[in-house]
């Protein structure tokens, strides 16, 4: 009868990744832990970043499905306010052109907004469901199912051009598909870099890698638009083919933890000279004894409901801009001249780089604070000005809308990074959990998929709204942004109350500095 250690050994053997474990056969030593944590950190920023790739594509495509309209959205505020003409702006007809079916009917843009609500809601709600699986099964094999599943179904919604498909219900049903694979995605990569990184700057590492998002926005708008002039279903083929690959990779090479790839000893080393880096978000505990958090249970942590109410809205602003700011900028005159559909999708990116720029900063500001309550309602309070003069004076001219709207990247997915990240690393690891490791993808999943049910509301309503009126549409975005910012203004007196007893503890003693972060508070 083998050890115990021995068992634990062939354990780890089993579970180790066979690209790992062919990479030391040949090296002829164990790889070591700083290269794990950087293996982590490229393979989930790779993993995610092909997800947003594929997501994004359906913006782009948008305008091929849907013929432009002369009703352009213009009719809800006073015309004078618009730079340019209304009337030459609906008289201008160079791009129009025949669509496919049946989204080039008079409800087409009701029906994208229909197939974005498909997505979505799939995707809300498979997300409760990955992440209480995620604590329970190996996460890189769910992380592997999950993306070839995507990448399989966004090809497929791209060969209903090679294969004249017209019938709305397919691309529905595919769409619903692609939905509930890429549910996976997200509670696998935030735990996997959780079981990996300690907490010292965990907002700014976080919002650094968390750049996986923009950058897969970016990259799946610039594939997607170039792939257009050889037809509209390589927009949809390239980025599926590429995200399968990235899944291979993940199944070949990716440690979901330290004790996969037997180095929790070296963990233990790491953490006596105290480099904070080294230690693991999660305290390794005796796992056997652990039981993963019940749904009900996780909800009851404090500052899980108000921020996973507060990223409902969040992202109601964040994937209407996903899913239609490409369709805005082609159907909108810019300088007095309207841009091709592929040129709309190369300007969308100066979102999703104003994207970058503010998960960083928020991330940055909320370590320095301590506090990411007030970080994030301070950045969807002034996304509300933001969105304003970009809906004003983006129209202007190009280098207008080009400022504007990465001003109004940088605060609409600033505390959406923030929240998904550290405020969600954060709340997975409270002390009312008695450090309980296997709580984190559960919690992630919870906070993530409520806002991903304000992900598929906000493309929907946009889908009728912005039929009427885009002014209505930015109308309902500040109404939003507002409401996320209020949800958290609780939590940001409890912090600033916290902030200024700790300031006034420090005056006769400095010592003993108290955490002030309100998700930390019990």
């Amino acid at each position: 009868m083998s050890s115990p250690s021995e068992q634990r050994r062939s354990k780890t053997r089993r579970m180790k990744p066979l690209g790992i474990h062919l990479y030391e056969c040949v090296r002829g030593s164990p790889i070591s832990f700083r290269s794990c944590q950087a293996l982590v950190l490229i393979l989930t920023f790779l993993s995610y970043a092909s997800y947003h790739a594929t997501r994004k594509t359906t913006s782009i495509v948008k305008s091929v499905l849907d013929p432009k309209t002369e009703n352009l959205g213009m009719l809800h505020w006073p015309s004078h306010l618009y730079l340019k003409n209304l009337r030459d702006a609906q008289n201008n007809k160079t791009a129009l052109y025949s669509g496919w079916a049946p989204f080039n009917a008079d409800d087409g843009t009701a029906l994208l907004g229909e197939i974005d609500l498909a997505f979505l809601g799939v995707y809300a709600i498979g997300m409760f469901f990955a992440g209480h699986l995620g604590d329970r099964v190996d996460l890189r094999i769910l992380l592997t199912i999950g993306m070839i599943g995507t990448g399989f179904f966004t090809a497929a919604f791209g060969a209903g051009n090679w294969l004249n498909i017209h019938n709305f219900y397919y691309f529905l049903g595919v769409q619903m598909m692609a939905g509930l694979f890429q549910s996976s995605g997200w509670p696998s990569v935030v735990a996997v870099v959780g079981n990996w990184f300690g907490k010292s700057k965990r907002g700014l590492i976080m919002g650094i890698w968390n750049a996986h998002t923009s950058v897969g926005n970016i990259s799946g708008s610039l594939i997607a638009a170039a792939m257009l002039k050889f037809g509209w279903s390589w927009s949809f083929a390239l980025p599926g083919m590429m995200i399968a690959v990235v899944g291979l990779a993940v199944f070949l090479f990716l440690p979901v933890g330290p004790e996969v790839i037997g180095i929790e000893e070296d963990l233990h080393d790491k953490d006596a000279e105290k480099d904070d880096l080294g230690a693991p978000l999660l305290e390794e505990r005796s796992r056997s004894k652990e039981k993963a958090v019940g749904f009900i249970q996780a909800w009851r942590i404090p500052g899980v409901a108000p921020f996973a109410l507060c990223l409902f809205f969040c992202k109601l602003v964040a994937y209407t801009f996903l899913y239609w700011l490409p369709f805005y900028i082609s159907h909108t005159a810019i300088g007095g001249e309207y841009l091709s559909d592929s040129a709309a999708g190369v300007l969308s990116t100066m979102f999703d780089v104003g994207g970058v720029v503010g998960g960083i900063l928020a991330g940055h500001i909320s370590d320095r604070l301590d506090a990411r309550a007030l970080t994030a309602a301070s950045f969807t309070i002034s996304a509300i000005p933001a969105l304003f003069f970009y809906r004003i004076y983006g129209s202007y001219s190009l280098y207008w809308n080009v400022a504007l709207m990465f001003i109004t990247g940088m605060l609409v997915n600033g505390p959406y990074a923030l929240i998904t990240t550290a405020v969600s690393a954060d709340l997975g690891t409270h002390s009312s959990l008695s450090g309980n490791s296997r709580a984190l993808a559960t919690v992630t999943a919870i906070i993530d998929g409520t806002g991903s049910i304000g992900a598929a509301v906000g493309p929907l309503l946009t889908g009728y709204i912005s039929a009427k009126s885009w002014s209505g549409v930015f109308t309902m975005l500040m109404a939003s942004a507002l409401i996320a910012g209020l949800l958290l203004s609780r939590l940001v007196m409890a912090e600033i109350a916290a902030k200024m007893e700790s300031s006034r503890r420090r005056r006769p003693d400095a010592a003993g500095d108290l955490p002030v972060s309100s998700v930390e508070e019990p």
